[in-house]
């Protein structure tokens, strides 16, 4: 965190992290404060998990290296599915610049037994952490994304802070920026249940509406430390590329109605602004690995 002088008194700039996602950065007023952890909260079939393998990708064609953290899914279909929208992986992964850690399988196959960070005690946070954070230094990653963090503590709520706790400073105090992928069910409006929602940073919730029998698409920042963000719904579309936020319109639902109505022009100039103020800092600076005891 820097701090420069402006007419005589000094502010402080937060290094941000850009999604590179269209749109995402805008309503964020730039980008996502560097190490914070961030919820992607949402129904099944909202584009939560496609928000953070893009992410990922994203990082990683401009140089900033990541680990997958595949708590949901075999590391096969993992690399399947960023291959879905064109993102190929497999040439940062021979170099040593991408990771996923195994915390599906427990080791059980023979493409299992290959992958070369493999947590055998699925449910053992602990052991997750630690194999996180080897893979974290040995590839010096920038960004991490967890999906889903919520299997870790679906069936024993009471421990959800102190998992998310426990990964967030691995997370954190190596220098990383993550987004943990959060399921909640159709229709439910919360996002991950009270300690969740406390621990984290921020919270980006991604809807799927169903009004007057047509689905709509919509994301909205919920709350993220350290920075203005909209506080407004805004509509989303997945593509073959990925996610695309219209960022400069916000959707309006009143009973069986939908309309999407254009921000004010103040606003759209504010998000404009603030991204092309992160564009102007300096590339991001090397972030030294903590130590620990």
């Amino acid at each position: 965190m820097a701090s420069i002088k402006i007419c005589g008194l000094y502010t402080t700039v937060i290094p941000r992290v850009r999604t590179y996602v269209q749109g995402l950065d805008e309503i964020l007023y730039g980008g996502v404060p560097e190490r914070s952890v961030v919820l992607l909260s949402g129904g099944p079939g909202t584009g939560k998990s496609i928000l953070g393998r893009q992410f990922l990708y994203n990082g990683l064609r401009r140089g900033e290296t990541g680990v997958f953290v595949a708590l949901e899914e075999h590391p096969v279909a993992v690399r399947r599915s960023f291959r879905h929208f064109g993102w190929d992986i497999s040439q940062y992964e021979r170099e040593g610049k991408f990771a996923i850690v195994d915390a599906f399988t427990g080791g059980v196959g023979s493409a299992a037994q290959r992958e070369r960070y493999l947590v055998k005690q699925v449910d053992d946070v602990y052991e997750l952490s630690d194999v996180l954070r080897q893979a974290i230094r040995d590839i010096g990653a920038r960004r991490v994304v967890v999906d889903s963090v919520s299997t870790l503590y679906l069936t024993k709520p009471a421990v959800a802070r102190a998992t998310i706790m426990t990964l967030k400073r691995v997370i954190a105090g190596l220098g990383c920026t993550a987004f943990f992928v959060s399921q909640v069910s159709v229709g439910e409006r919360g996002f991950g249940g009270p300690g969740v929602e406390h621990a984290v940073d921020g919270i980006i919730r991604l809807d799927l509406d169903e009004i007057d029998g047509k689905l709509h698409r919509s994301i909205i920042v919920w709350k993220m430390r350290d920075t203005k963000h909209s506080m407004l719904r805004h509509p989303m579309e997945i593509k073959d590329s990925g996610i695309e936020v219209m960022w400069d319109r916000y959707l309006k639902i009143v009973g069986s109605t939908v309309k999407i109505e254009p921000i004010s022009k103040e606003e759209v100039e504010a998000m404009r602004k603030a991204v092309e103020e992160v564009e102007k800092q300096p590339a991001q600076r090397k972030v030294e690995i903590e130590v620990e005891d």
